[in-house]
């Protein structure tokens, strides 16, 4: 399958698009690749594109202004969108930045031809829809996990959504996505193995 037929049958899958729908925005979407490390966006950038990643791991962080220290506020990976959602949607400058943790490779389309197919096509409104309540239920999820979720219950999520995630990217990245010191996560770690 090439890139674009990936893209294709996710946006199938995702929002009932047909093969024609979907045909209607192919002239749209583009192809990156990214580095290890190279920026998807900057914090107070606007967002202009909606990726979905074909392989490689993403991760959106903020700097602590006092320490210095970063913090992972989401996780992206392989057959998922990246985008500063909130960024991408009200065309504003972004709370933090979307980097790359991997090489990775995406294909990617603009705010202004979605825009257009959304005009053009009652399905591709729905697909906006739906991908606004997609991004508006891993937010809350997010939020929710820390005040209703163990630590070990994030971390099991974190592989349900992420099966790849410990293959890819280093422990303290991940530790920084779960609100947990290293050494809480190696025993979480140990434990769940040990079931």
């Amino acid at each position: 399958m090439t890139e674009i037929e990936i893209v294709s049958y996710a946006l199938q899958q995702f929002a009932n698009l047909t093969a024609d729908d979907f045909n209607t925005s192919r002239p749209y979407w583009k192809h990156k690749e990214y580095k290890k490390g190279e920026f998807y966006n900057q914090h107070k950038s606007v967002c202009r594109y909606l990726g979905f990643i074909i392989e490689g791991t993403f991760r959106s962080y903020v700097v602590d202004e006092k320490s210095g220290i970063e913090k992972n506020v989401f996780l992206y990976s392989k057959n998922q969108f990246v985008v500063t959602f909130k960024s991408f949607i009200n065309q504003i400058p972004c709370d933090y930045h979307t980097q790359a943790m991997t090489d990775s490779s995406v294909v990617y389309i603009c705010i202004d031809d979605l825009l257009l197919l959304y005009k053009q096509s009652h399905k591709w409104e729905t697909f906006g829809r739906l991908l606004a309540q997609e991004a508006f239920n891993v937010t809350i999820e997010r939020i929710e996990s820390f005040i209703f979720k163990t630590n070990e219950e994030r971390y099991l999520d974190l592989i349900k959504y992420h099966p790849d995630i410990f293959n890819n990217i280093p422990l303290y990245h991940i530790s920084s996505y779960l609100g947990i010191q290293g050494p809480s996560l190696s025993r979480i770690r140990k434990r769940i193995t040990e079931k």
